[in-house]
């Protein structure tokens, strides 16, 4: 019986996603990636709309975090049967409790937060690429990129910090993305993704991040940047052969005025280009339009578009 079957056929509790998190200690945003990528934790939807999971996926994912501690990889155990991942953990010894050691440098967005206040670009850095060696380009991002923008935001509103902060943070995490995705680019041969933004929208960190997603999945890229008029995106896009447009929406941009230049782009786009719309500022639904809801949903998009593209024929 698969684990969906199993699911199904159990009565017992249901639990949401931050419940599961804090009951298996894997970060929310971790469980996510995935559920999206790997297909579990399978989860079931309430009449609400709103998704649950059964108490019965705790154990597989204490073994599984058990099985990242001894070493292996998450696309090695998430996806493994049960019997697979037995036998990695049965062959595999417990890790040896760590040695005592000085708190490395960067253990917190505390500790970002004061590299920005104090204008250190060297440290701010050699902190972040230190957190990009020893994770997956969707964690990174989630876990360390989006928690730095969202605190130096509130430290403004806060006044704790002022817009030159914002600046700094701004040019100096987009100079790090752009460094970080271009070997990227030059290794991809999935299809070809066009980005920007439409005129207005001028925060550019979030298609950076987006960017990035789609080029460590290996898809190809023409990245435009921002507020690029629909008229010329959609003609690019069509005399590229593209196989999808992407377009990032800030919560300062997003609304009726945005809706209706999408559906004009859309107007002017071939079917065969889909239209891939995501940021804080994107609309919930709308015909014709794929709304990405986060990151890890865009990397696993990403991951099925170059998969198919790998088993057509050259």
């Amino acid at each position: 019986m698969n684990q969906r079957a199993r699911n199904e056929a159990d009565p017992g509790a249901r639990l949401s996603i931050g419940a599961l998190s804090r009951a298996t200690g894997v970060p929310v945003e971790t469980l996510r990636t995935w559920e999206a990528r790997y297909g579990f934790p399978v989860p079931e939807r309430k009449p609400s709309g709103h998704r649950v999971y059964p108490t019965t996926s705790i154990p597989r994912l204490l073994r599984i975090a058990e099985a990242l501690a001894r070493g292996h990889r998450a696309g090695q155990v998430v996806a493994a049967s049960d019997s697979d991942l037995d036998e990695l953990l049965l062959v595999t010894p417990p890790a040896l409790p760590a040695p005592a050691a000085p708190a490395p440098a960067m253990r917190s967005t505390e500790v970002l937060l004061d590299h920005v206040e104090r204008f250190d670009a060297d440290r701010l850095t050699r902190a972040l690429l230190g957190e990009w060696a020893r994770r997956e380009p969707v964690d990174f991002l989630v876990q360390v990129i989006a928690p730095l923008v969202r605190a130096v935001g509130l430290a403004w509103e806060e006044r704790r910090l002022e817009v030159r902060h914002e600046h700094f943070l701004s040019e100096r995490v987009g100079d790090l993305l752009r460094s970080l995705r271009l070997p990227l680019e030059e290794r991809a041969r999935g299809p070809l993704v066009v980005l920007g933004s439409l005129p207005g929208e001028s925060h550019g960190l979030g298609l950076q991040m987006v960017a990035l997603v789609l080029a460590a999945a290996g898809c190809r890229l023409l990245y435009l940047g921002t507020e690029v008029p629909p008229d010329q995106i959609a003609a690019l896009a069509r005399d590229l052969g593209a196989r999808a447009l992407g377009l990032s929406i800030s919560a300062a941009t997003g609304g009726a005025a945005s809706n209706a230049q999408l559906r004009r782009l859309r107007a002017a786009l071939p079917r065969r280009i889909q239209l891939l719309v995501g940021g804080a500022g994107a609309p919930k639904k709308s015909e014709g339009i794929e709304v990405i809801t986060d990151l890890a949903v865009l990397d696993a998009w990403a991951r099925q578009r170059v998969a198919r593209s790998e088993l057509r024929p050259s």
